[in-house]
């Protein structure tokens, strides 16, 4: 890919342009002068900004996934969940994932942090809906969340009506195997999934599963063992 050139005026910031190639910090300082947009990604040193959002295919389950996210969040203390924030991963790398969740490092966490309000560092799981965008997720951002270290990246294909969710071993991603048609997360224990339930629209299933894993043994031991880092 060619890099977009882009005329530098002394008296103004350059606005972000898609494909233009930039540092991290060249990124960040034309993207705080442009506060009319509310999405713009570099990965690997490239700028992304995405068309209009629609909603049927990443409006609604957008939504349903961070109903799930949250209603674990709420029975597992030091468990974040943020959407469409800022994430600073690298040098040339800085995305807006649709969902994160992460461990609070008051809670024992050490994967992410908070520097200046951003997060910062690989969140234990990131989740991306994929509609337009599947040839992005599931290809450049795959691979920059593998080099980075986030241990779970679940990927939504809307229009496949098909999740994906991979787990890091040994530095590459591997799927998640499924039990009985449902996935259980490895870094958050208790974070079940009934992935038909979820491309149906069926949240109360959704729910059902998601509580089963909430009651687990897995999960009781997970939340003691954050509470005793937060003591």
């Amino acid at each position: 890919m060619t890099p977009t050139t882009v005329p530098v005026d002394s008296g103004t910031i350059p606005r972000l342009r898609n494909g233009d190639h930039l540092s991290r910090d060249e990124f960040e300082r034309r993207y705080r002068a442009m506060p009319e947009v509310k999405k713009a990604e570099l990965i690997d040193g490239v700028v992304y900004m995405p068309s209009p959002v629609n909603f049927l295919q990443h409006g609604e389950p957008h939504g349903h996934l961070l109903w799930w996210l949250n209603s674990y969040r709420v029975r597992t203390p030091g468990v974040r969940v943020g959407t469409d924030a800022t994430l600073r991963l690298d040098a040339t790398n800085e995305l807006q994932p649709d969902a994160v969740a992460f461990l609070d490092p008051a809670h024992g966490g050490q994967r992410a942090q908070l520097v200046e309000g951003y997060l910062q560092g690989a969140p234990e799981l990131i989740a991306e809906i994929a509609a337009s965008s599947v040839s992005i997720d599931r290809n450049r951002k795959l691979l920059v969340y593998q080099r980075n270290g986030v241990p779970e990246y679940l990927l939504w294909r809307v229009e496949d009506q098909a999740i994906d969710w991979f787990v890091l071993r040994e530095g590459l991603y591997q799927p998640l195997p499924m039990l009985e048609g449902c996935y259980h997360s490895e870094v958050l224990p208790g974070l079940w999934l009934d992935v038909r339930a979820l491309l149906a629209g069926d949240l109360a299933a959704v729910l059902e599963t998601l509580q089963r894993g909430l009651e687990s043994a897995e999960h009781s031991a997970f939340v003691e063992q954050l509470r005793a880092a937060a003591s």
